[in-house]
């Protein structure tokens, strides 16, 4: 039996196929939702759920809780004096399922679909892929949450074409992905999100307010007020609704001190994270070219969206009433159960081909001329694009750039940053090239990518035919030691330097952020026009720098 799991930043589920379709397994005390929150004693031994959340209250340095957002990065948790990695705190949270899941079904429990937001990059799914190992798990496949949601929501049953975008907002991450039904293929047309944003950073503004209300710091609370304030901002935040107003008591030192919040004083507050929504759902609806009035339905999942404050939101920025049919706590999980059910060809379960996209962009790092006889080094070149079905194999020709040149690199990286040093490495190919004035020996380098997050390069030398090739695992690669503990930092994006004048900075700002938001030909425009821009900038001249500014500003207005 291939169990279906849904590993959340606030709570982890565990699902299974029957006769009846997919259900959700109980935990050990019979409940559906399992937090995702994890204590370790002076003795060592581990609480897992809500065990550990009521130890949070008493030992809060022995408790660790939202380490999904550290999934991928070297970050570690310190508990009672022990380190821990995310991946290892996730293992125990998955150990508990698999545990949880035997005892409720009376056989052994060794094999899973794992879900992961849909914009987990390759690092991130690795160390859940990780996680799954740790507890014991065979990890027969990974897929992402929107995808998840959409099969439990029954459309791997439904007859007729139809176009659906997955609203996917839990704890602390963010996903919209437009999906296509047609036939029995669901196609993943587009992904955007932020794994930086969830209902903990609604449950932080409320807290927020009370601290402003009550002329306190957060500083300057113990841990254990600290711990108190947000489960009552946690309450808080659940139960405020329109033209409403929630009152917060918080013991701090030994005063019981309250505070009002209303509604619409909550909402204003809260605009810079829903301005944060916005911006995903644009770029997946203008990454899969379509307009919103041609999405035939809406899909909620992840518990923040049952939050009045986003659901309000939501529906004045659809100007439709999205789908709530199923518990959006749920939905993930029955998913992935029917996805394992698939994987065992399950004569129950309609036979579904599922597609995806690759989440981020694919390319390598060049040196680009400019002018004549100018060049700039360091940036990126796309080869498969973020949003590409998959699989996908795509080829670029490249040439040598210096006289004589014996030797190309091809480094493999993923992000969408213009400078090659801001994206993901993950790996390197040296090819030799016959000695020839620059220009004339060129590689063909070609990117094949498929569902499983295997990643084929090939360079080929033209003049030659004489090839390499790389194979870069994703999720599916069983990483070494020495990987685990060289697990590189998180992304980082728009890496800027400042410029003395304000105009040129903002300028600068808008139009990488244009290039990260744009594909194929707008991007290539794009990229001209800011290494010109830049080019002036360093010349100092005034005139020449006021000059390509407009021309850069004629292209934003245009390309906005």
């Amino acid at each position: 039996m291939i169990v279906g799991i849904d590993l959340g930043t606030t709570n982890s589920l565990i699902a299974y196929f029957t006769e009846e379709g997919p259900k959700i397994i109980p935990n050990r005390l019979g409940k559906h939702l399992t937090p995702s929150v994890v204590s370790v004693d002076e003795e060592g031994n581990v609480y897992v759920g809500e065990t550990a959340r009521e130890r949070m209250s008493l030992y809060p340095d022995t408790v660790a809780m939202t380490f999904k957002r550290g999934m991928g990065t070297e970050r570690e948790y310190v508990l009672s004096g022990r380190k821990f990695r995310p991946e290892e705190l996730s293992s125990l949270v998955l150990r508990s399922l698999k545990e949880d899941a035997e005892a409720y079904l009376g056989v052994p429990v060794t094999e899973a679909v794992i879900s992961v937001p849909a914009y987990f990059d390759d690092k991130r799914r690795k160390a859940t892929k990780r996680a799954g190992e740790l507890a014991g798990l065979k990890v027969e496949r990974m897929i992402s949450e929107p995808t998840a949601a959409a099969v439990a929501y029954g459309l791997y049953d439904k007859t007729q074409d139809t176009r659906f975008l997955v609203f996917d907002l839990g704890g602390g991450t963010f996903d919209v992905s437009i999906l296509e039904l047609y036939h029995n293929i669901l196609e993943v047309r587009a992904v955007a999100g932020d794994n930086y944003l969830g209902g903990e950073d609604f449950t932080q503004i409320m807290a927020k307010l009370f601290l402003k209300k009550c002329d306190l710091n957060l500083n300057d609370l113990t841990q254990k007020e600290q711990v108190r304030l947000y489960k009552q901002a946690e309450k808080a935040k659940c139960a405020i609704s329109d033209e409403d107003k929630v009152t917060i008591k918080c013991l701090i030192g030994e005063e019981e001190r309250e505070a009002s919040v209303g509604y619409r004083e909550y909402e204003a507050a809260c605009g810079e994270l829903l301005a944060k929504i916005r911006e995903p759902v644009k770029k997946s609806l203008s990454d899969a070219g379509l307009k919103l009035s041609e999405i035939d339905e809406i899909l909620l999942i992840g518990g923040a969206t049952r939050l009045s404050i986003v659901r309000d939101f939501l529906i004045r920025l659809f100007r439709k009433f999205p789908d709530t049919d199923m518990n959006p706590d749920e939905a993930v999980a029955l998913g992935a159960a029917i996805q394992g059910a698939m994987k065992e060809r399950n004569e129950m379960v309609k036979e579904v081909i599922l597609t995806d996209v690759c989440s981020f962009t694919l390319g390598t790092e060049v040196v680009v001329e400019y002018e004549e006889g100018k060049y700039e080094d360091g940036l990126f070149c796309p080869i498969i694009e973020r949003n590409t079905v998959i699989p996908a194999s795509h080829t670029e020709r490249l040439y040598t750039v210096r006289d004589n040149q014996t030797r190309v690199r091809v480094r493999v990286l993923q992000g969408e940053s213009r400078f090659a040093r801001n994206n993901l490495f993950l790996g390197e190919l040296n090819i030799e090239v016959p000695r020839a004035p620059k220009g004339e020996e060129a590689v063909d380098v070609t990117y094949t990518y498929d569902i499983n997050s295997l990643l084929e390069v090939e360079v080929k030398v033209v003049s030659t035919g004489k090839t390499q090739k790389l194979i870069i695992k994703g999720q599916d690669n069983t990483m070494t030691e020495e990987e685990i503990t060289k697990r590189m930092e998180e992304l980082s994006y728009l890496k800027v330097q400042p410029r003395d004048h304000e105009e040129n900075r903002l300028v600068l700002l808008r139009a990488e952020r244009m290039y990260e938001e744009s594909l194929g030909d707008r991007r290539r425009m794009l990229d001209r026009g800011l290494m010109r821009f830049e080019a002036a900038l360093d010349s100092g001249d005034e005139q020449r720098i006021r000059k390509t500014r407009e021309e850069l500003m004629d292209l934003l207005e245009d390309e906005d």
